[in-house]
C-alpha cells in the first residue's frame, strides 16, 4: 500500500516530491495521491509536492519542514551538491551575526533567473542564479565569496575577531587567495573592499 511505503520512506514533515514516488503509471499514482490527500493521510503543500502530516507538542497542525524542501530542490541533485545557503542566514550558520532572516536565501544551480522569489507553506525563500555554475570543486569558494559580499551589513563582531573568524574558515574549507581570485571579479567591487577590510588579501 502507497502509505505504508511513503510512511516507511519518509518522517513526518518531511517533504515528498511526486516526481520521486516510482510507479508504472503517473497517473494511477495521482490518483492514489489525492485519494490520500482527500483523506487527511497526506497534505498537500503546492504542485507536487506533499507530507505526512503530524501535530506538534502543543496539540497543533506540524508544517512541512523548510529546510528539507530547501535541500531537496536546491541544494542537492543526484547526491551532488547543486546549490548552498546565502546572505543573511549564511551568515547567521557561520555565527556572524543572531539576528533571524526573515526567509531563506539559496544560490542554485536550479534557478533558472537572476533572482526569484517563492512562498512554500507560509515560508518565504528567495533563490539566485549563482555567478558561475556550482561545482563540487568550487561551491566552497562561491559560498565564502558570498558571505564576504555582504559581511559588513550583517556582521555584529568586532572587526579583528571576524577577521580571525574568516580565516579560520578558509583554512578548515581549504580557500586560499588563488581560489578567491578566480571567482572575484564576477562579483561586485565592494567585495575587494571587504576583502581587503579583514586583512584576508594575503596569499
Amino acid at each position: 500500500m502507497l502509505l505504508n511505503e511513503l510512511k516507511t520512506k519518509y518522517n513526518s514533515g518531511e517533504p515528498i516530491f511526486l516526481s520521486e514516488i516510482p510507479s508504472k503509471s503517473k497517473g494511477y499514482l495521482r490518483q492514489q495521491v489525492k485519494n490520500l490527500t482527500d483523506r487527511g493521510f497526506l497534505t498537500r503543500v503546492c504542485n507536487g509536492v506533499y507530507y505526512l502530516p503530524y501535530k506538534t507538542i502543543l496539540g497543533t497542525d506540524g508544517k512541512m519542514s523548510a529546510e528539507k524542501y530547501i535541500e531537496k530542490k536546491f541544494l542537492f541533485k543526484d547526491g551532488k551538491e547543486i546549490g548552498y545557503y546565502t546572505g543573511l542566514y549564511l551568515a547567521s550558520l557561520y555565527g556572524f551575526t543572531t539576528q533571524n532572516p526573515a526567509c531563506y536565501e539559496v544560490c542554485s544551480n536550479s534557478a533558472t533567473t537572476k533572482q526569484r522569489k517563492i512562498s512554500i507553506d507560509g515560508v518565504n525563500i528567495v533563490i539566485y542564479k549563482p555567478v558561475a555554475l556550482i561545482t563540487n570543486d568550487n561551491i566552497k569558494t562561491l559560498r565564502f565569496l558570498d558571505l564576504m559580499l555582504n559581511i559588513d551589513k550583517y556582521c555584529e563582531l568586532p572587526i579583528e575577531v571576524a577577521a580571525k573568524k574568516l580565516k579560520r574558515i578558509m583554512a578548515d574549507e581549504g580557500i586560499n587567495m588563488n581560489h578567491l581570485y578566480k571567482y572575484i571579479s564576477l562579483h561586485p567591487l565592494k567585495i575587494y573592499r571587504n576583502i581587503c577590510n579583514y586583512n584576508l588579501a594575503v596569499k
